[in-house]
Formats: structure tokens, sequence, C-alpha cells
């Protein structure tokens, strides 16, 4: 049994760097690559952390991923659930929460954000289906789910569900493709409301009705004055 469960261990272990080769144009060896990639490291990590950490063992789970997280610079909760082929490319400031599930065949990179959005209980991180990517510098908050196949552009910040086969990309992230197609979108950022000018408008009307009022305070204080 032990031994079957080595096998396996290694296995993946080797599926891990498989997926390397493939991702990563950079990688020469499985030397290099066992040595030197650190999100493989994070994975490999998290994995035994999981281990304890569904056994309740959650000092030591959270003690394995504060170690992993001090060497790999990617925090991966314990309780995260990540499925086969996850590939973390130059992963410095990938976070994964403790609820987040992520199925097979993901790709994340750098500065990603798998996160809540408060101090909710239950289910409050993203749910990542098979084949999706997150691209730098993304954040996704909250119970959500990015759907299939689907891809989140650098730097954008996802609060809603995305569909299968989507693009998303800005701030909030909005679908601008599915399924090969690209999606209508109100992209004339000059016609979007500002905040400010609205409330400096408010203020200027505000200004020029006291300023109507004194008028006619000191015109009917000028009229009185000229009839004493």
């Amino acid at each position: 049994m032990d031994r079957r469960c080595n096998m396996g261990f290694i296995k993946r272990m080797k599926e891990d760097m498989d997926v390397v080769f493939e991702q990563d144009p950079a990688a020469r060896s499985y030397f290099e690559i066992f040595l030197t990639y650190s999100g493989l490291h994070a994975i490999w990590a998290h994995r035994i952390a999981h281990w304890f950490y569904k056994y309740k063992w959650f000092f030591i789970a959270r003690v394995i991923s504060q170690i992993s997280r001090f060497f790999t610079g990617i925090e991966i909760h314990p309780g995260a659930v990540i499925g086969r082929r996850f590939f973390i490319d130059h992963g410095m400031g990938v976070v994964i929460g403790e609820t987040c599930e992520i199925g097979d065949n993901v790709t994340v990179f750098q500065g990603v954000t798998l996160g809540g959005t408060g101090k909710e209980k239950g289910k409050r991180h993203p749910t990542i289906k098979n084949n999706a990517l997150i691209s730098t510098g993304a954040k996704v908050l909250g119970a959500i789910t990015i759907g299939e196949s689907a891809k989140v552009g650098g730097g954008s910040v996802v609060l809603k569900d995305v569909p299968d086969h989507a693009t998303v990309v800005g701030i909030p992230g909005r679908v601008v493709r599915q399924h090969g197609k690209k999606i209508r979108t109100d992209l004339d950022h000059h016609k979007m409301p500002d905040p400010v000018e609205d409330r400096c408008e408010k203020l200027q009307a505000q200004i020029n009705l006291l300023q109507a009022e004194l008028n006619a305070l000191k015109e009917r204080e000028n009229h009185v004055d000229s009839h004493l």
C-alpha cells in the first residue's frame, strides 16, 4: 500500500514537471525544473499541507504552508483544493484562499490573487474550472466561478461569474470575447460618469443659489434704507 502511494506521488511529480516543459519554453531539463521552479515547489508543499488539513492537523498544515510561502513567495492556504497539472508561472505574489477550488490544467501567473471579499463564512473564494488561465496581476474575488477554458486578462479585477470559453478584462472585469467571438461592450470612456465633476457641479449650483439669496437680501436692505 505504502509503495503504491509513493509511486503515485512520484508519478504526480513527474506529471507536474512535464507541464512545466509544455508551458515554459525556458525550461531545459528535469534537473533544472526540480531545483529552481518555485511554483512547482509551492504546489508540492501544498499537497503535503493539504493532506494534514484533511485529517484536521490544521496547525501542522499551516506551518508547512507558511514555510513554503517564505521560500517561494507563493501563499496557498492548505484548505484549497487543487486539481492535476496546475501550473504557476513566475509565481511571486500568488495568493490562493482557503475555500478556493481549482480544476485540472489551470495556469496562473505572478501576482494573481484568488481571494475573498470580506469576513463571510463558508465558501468565500473562487472556483476555477478546467483549462482556465489567470494572467499576471489579476484579482479574482469572492465565491464566484471562472468557467472552463476561460481567460482572465492581466490586471483585471473579477467580481462576477465568468462563463465557459470567455475572455474577461478590465476593472471591474467584463466579458469581451466568448467562444472565439468578440462581445460588444461600451468602451466609450469619455462618456463615463465623473463623480468628482458631478459633485463640483452640485456645489456650484448651491453657491449660485446662496449668492442669489444674498443679492436679494442686499437689494431689500437698500430699498428699505432709501425710504427712511
